[in-house]
């Protein structure tokens, strides 16, 4: 497909504001006579409380101090259940409940009397650990709910008698940990009155989701909510659930006064959600060739004190369990479970990074039980044209899967792997493939809406409220709109930051915006190309619109050049006819084609489309002291079509070092639901010194219903990382990781493990 716009790496629009510093990030943000608020949290994670504000009323500077009684409407919020309090009214769940919002002259004065409020505490028993959440005699969480929030069934076939006829199986337990966004912009914002006006300034995944929950907790109509979002300083799915929203919004209108407030570090990690801690069962089956037999797992999702986004992330999970793999016999259970620790919600993968630690890994021990490659057993079962998914779903098109373990084999076998000069040190290399649905699922609401304008000197305004977390989605549909008015991409122009002038995009997640909203783009610039086809041939004085060609520099009739206009010369000449008309503008609307799945079998056709990869890494293994480094590393992933290439090895660059951080480093150091690893210092996440080289194959095999043929990209390229490092290990000194972090001691850990279990069978 010949294109104008698509397909290139066009500069990234925000760019020189980021690098210049003249991007406004929340924190940034400054109104003339602005006060300060800072947020009382629960420091216990399970218990009643009372609390006493009277010696923090005379503090310093103190003009209003918010708890439950002062929100005038509902006290809650959350995206699937309104299950997160504004402010706890008498019990807390989990550490970090916000109990009351201290609004001060300056940040100092207001961190002052948080500490003069008293709390008194009783605690009550809490649970800690999903599995143990769901038993019977477990203390409920929520007073009016069970602890097992969702279960999500995945059944085909029979597959405990499948696994007990296999030739083979393995069988094993993973243990994978809540971790963190870690983005590097704390939670901040400022609110403000302009008249009856409430503006809102907090960096934020989905604006027009946050404007109905303002509206509600405030009992205010959404007309009077205006949501600006300021630049995004990272979000992976952490900025999906409210923050400081409500209680900036609340002070602000209580007082008519600016009111901003700033998170450290410390508080961020309280602030927001955590990727879902998973305990894995899996065993998986294979006949004496290595061709898949059977699946069965339990995945023990939990979700912490609030649901976010649990339903969605677990039921994902269940989907995504077999991997990229045909198998005949499928039992598979995923459960979200209510416990007492930090809410686990969405972030980048949303449940479908974990399942590849486990299936992966095992099709490595299957493959070495059988006696063949890791490439070799995975043709054997790879999905293709034509294959079926475990929920039945037929992939008609656009599965380039064998493509990509053909590049990561291609680049192994062109780059021989180097001995170690020191003994103690081994190396390994390991393979991974995952594929990913886009979106929501399940029949779940997915719709984008887009905008375009025409303005009178010949420019277009792009109208859409996704969100720029970073991911470039300014610039890839900029691209997208230029490709389907067939301008110029520096003649476009977009407004995505205020929901007083856009119309709701959906959330920047689940890798839907270049997808959903880019197909809203594309049918609203036809609509407004089809108007302009109609003004051309008016301006230019012909009797039909046929031939007509736009291009960069304008539009003319593809036999005759003579009969030519510029931009700017059609647009004056439209609105000199059309004087007392406004601006000329279409809309259009995009759903993404979801079905929901048979509750009892999982069956159904819950995401389209799919994007497949796979990845490939060289590790080295220090025996002496547990360290693990990445090497080496080629990352293989479908794409449908790139719209901006640069953008998406940018994807793959990110994806890579987060994938890399969550099978090597990253760990909460959770005990009874409080944080012990709550500063960059002791969470750790990889640097760019960390990094290996990463060649980065972009594998373009056109999507029908995508925009362009594109797909999405952003939490595809994380998914199969951290299996392929691990699967690494093992082949380098012959150990599985069962639980995540592989750290040094885990490393250590299962070496000895390893020592110990060939003392026993050595006679």
């Amino acid at each position: 497909m010949n294109t104008n716009s698509v397909g290139y790496s066009e500069h990234r629009v925000d760019a020189f504001a980021k690098v210049t510093g003249q991007a406004r990030y929340p924190a940034d943000l400054y109104k003339e006579g602005m006060l300060y608020g800072a947020l009382l949290r629960s420091d216990r994670a399970c218990a009643r409380f009372t609390l006493d504000d009277t010696q923090a009323q005379k503090s310093p500077g103190v003009r209003l101090i918010l708890t439950a009684k002062d929100v005038p409407g509902l006290n809650h919020h959350g995206v699937l259940f309104k299950d997160h309090d504004v402010f706890c009214v008498d019990r807390v769940r989990r550490v970090g409940d916000p109990l009351a919002f201290v609004v001060a002259d300056t940040r100092e004065q207001a961190q002052a009397a948080v500490k003069k409020i008293q709390v008194t505490y009783e605690d009550t028993p809490g649970v800690y650990g999903a599995k143990e959440a769901m038993a019977s005699d477990a203390p409920a969480i929520h007073e009016d709910k069970e602890n097992l929030l969702y279960t999500y069934r995945l059944k085909k076939g029979d597959a405990r008698s499948a696994l007990d006829s296999s030739a083979h199986v393995v069988k094993t337990t993973y243990v994978l940990p809540s971790v963190d966004h870690m983005f590097l912009q704390p939670e901040a914002g400022l609110a403000w009155m302009e008249g009856e006006l409430l503006h809102v300034a907090v960096a934020t995944q989905y604006p027009h989701f946050d404007v109905s929950e303002i509206a509600e907790a405030l009992d205010l109509p959404k007309e009077r909510i205006i949501y600006e979002n300021p630049a995004i300083g990272g979000a992976f799915g952490g900025r999906e659930d409210l923050s400081l929203q409500i209680p900036l919004a609340l002070a602000a209108l209580r007082l008519h006064r600016p009111v901003k407030s700033i998170l450290d570090r410390e508080e961020s990690f309280y602030a927001h959600s955590k990727r879902h801690a998973i305990t894995m069962e899996y065993e998986t089956g294979c006949d004496e060739t290595g061709h898949l037999t059977a699946l069965y797992a339990r995945f023990y999702g939990d979700t912490g004190a609030y649901a976010s986004w649990a339903i969605n992330v677990m039921r994902k999970c269940g989907v995504h369990s077999t991997g990229p793999y045909e198998i005949p016999h499928v039992d598979v259970e995923s459960y979200a479970v209510y416990t007492n620790n930090p809410f686990a919600g969405a972030m980048r993968g949303f449940g479908a990074t974990q399942p590849p630690v486990g299936y992966e890994q095992q099709m490595d021990q299957l493959a070495q039980k059988v006696g063949i490659s890791p490439t070799t057993i995975r043709k054997h079962n790879l999905f293709r044209k034509g294959s079926h998914t475990a929920t039945g779903q037929n992939l008609l098109e656009a599965v380039p899967l064998e493509r990509a373990l053909d590049a990561v084999t291609a680049y192994f076998d062109a780059h021989p792997m180097t001995p170690s000069d020191d003994p103690s040190v081994k190396k390994g290399r390991g393979i991974a493939l995952a594929f990913y649905g886009t979106g929501y699922g399940n029949g779940f609401p997915d719709v984008s809406t887009a905008q375009v304008e025409w303005s009178k000197t010949g420019r277009f305004t792009l109208f859409v409220s996704a969100a720029e977390c970073g991911q470039g989605s300014d610039t890839a549909l900029r691209q997208i709109l230029a490709e389907g008015l067939h301008c110029p991409l520096s003649s476009i122009d977009a407004v995505t930051s205020n929901t007083s002038v856009t119309t709701d995009s959906g959330t920047a997640a689940a890798s839907r915006q270049t997808y959903n909203t880019g197909n809203a783009i594309r049918r609203a610039a036809h609509k407004m190309h089809s108007k302009l086809h109609q003004a051309a041939q008016k301006a230019l004085e012909l009797n039909s619109d046929i031939a007509l060609v736009f291009d960069a520099s304008g539009v003319h009739l593809s036999y005759d050049e003579s009969k030519a206009l510029s931009w700017q010369a059609l647009a004056k000449a439209y609105y000199s006819e059309a004087p007392e008309e406004g601006l000329l503008r279409t809309k259009a609307t995009f759903t993404a084609q979801t079905t929901s799945m048979d509750p009892a079998t999982g069956q159904g056709n819950p995401y389209w489309p799919y994007t497949f990869g796979a990845c490939g890494v060289e590790v080295s293994v220090d025996t002496s002291t547990g360290r693990v480094r990445v090497l080496d590393a080629i990352s293989a992933q479908d794409v449908g079509r790139a719209i901006n290439p640069a953008l998406v090895e940018g994807q793959m660059d990110g994806g890579f070092a987060m994938g890399m951080g969550y099978a090597l480093m990253e760990d909460l150091g959770l005990v009874q639901g409080r944080i012990k690893n709550n500063s960059f210092t002791g969470y750790i996440i990889p640097t760019a010194m960390d990094m290996p080289p990463l060649k980065k194959v972009i594998l373009e095999d056109p999507e029908v219903t995508g925009p362009y043929g594109a797909k999405g990209i952003g939490e595809p390229v994380m998914t199969y990382v951290a299996p392929a490092i691990l699967n690494a290990i093992n082949d380098a000194v012959g150990i599985v990781i069962q639980k995540l972090p592989a750290a040094p001691h885990e490393v250590l850990a299962a070496l000895q493990r390893k020592k110990e279990a060939a003392k026993r069978r050595t006679p």
